[in-house]
């Protein structure tokens, strides 16, 4: 088994627009009660999804325009709110495999980054046009290109920003806690061996 890089994706694109967007509207809540992330994603974005009655709203997760699309574009400070983990998880359980927006919250970005979701920015102006192409075609592909920090659609390419640390961990693969230590087993026994609290000598 070995590490799982993350260099580019390659979908279609989903619109969720509005700045300040929490944890608590991706994902409510009354809707962790459960002891696995299984099925979070039927969840994503209930509240803003069906009314009380559980009739649909109109968001574009419900949108057929938009079914099969994997790469988020919002606006500004998604994620913000509490750091639950059970956000990305839902997000990526729909499907999504990035996510562009103008800026992210801290504790959200960085437990994106762990599931290998990049998150990545650009200038409040490109986001709209961006925006505006993919309401406008929602069946072109965009492609998120990492290493050279550009995205490609059929408006143009942006330029986009990520944290050369989490750039680093998705291009190496480390971004995956428990895949790096699984690659790693026979280093860490061998270490675990030399260590004399372990081994008692």
């Amino acid at each position: 088994m070995g590490l799982e890089r993350v260099e580019s994706v390659l979908g279609r694109g989903i619109v969720v627009r509005g700045d300040n967007i929490d944890t608590d509207t991706i994902i409510p809540a009354r809707f962790m009660k459960t002891v696995t992330f299984d099925g979070l994603e039927e969840h994503a974005f209930a509240d803003v999804r069906r009314d009380p009655e559980g009739r649909p709203k109109g968001h574009p997760f419900d949108s057929p325009r938009f079914a099969g699309a994997s790469i988020l574009v919002v606006n500004r400070n998604f994620g913000c709110g509490s750091s639950r983990e059970h956000a990305p998880q839902a997000l990526g359980r729909w499907g999504i495999r990035a996510i562009v927006g103008e800026s992210f919250a801290e504790i959200f970005f960085g437990n994106c980054i762990a599931l290998g979701i990049p998150g990545v920015t650009a200038p409040r102006d490109d986001v709209y046009r961006l925006m505006d192409a993919v309401e406008l075609d929602p069946d072109q592909p965009l492609e998120l290109d990492l290493a050279t920090r550009t995205l490609r659609f059929r408006g143009g390419t942006l330029s986009i920003e990520i944290p050369d640390w989490a750039l680093g961990q998705l291009l190496e693969g480390t971004w995956d806690a428990t895949r790096t230590l699984l690659v790693a087993r026979d280093a860490i026994e061998e270490t675990a061996l030399r260590l004399p609290y372990l081994t008692g000598f």
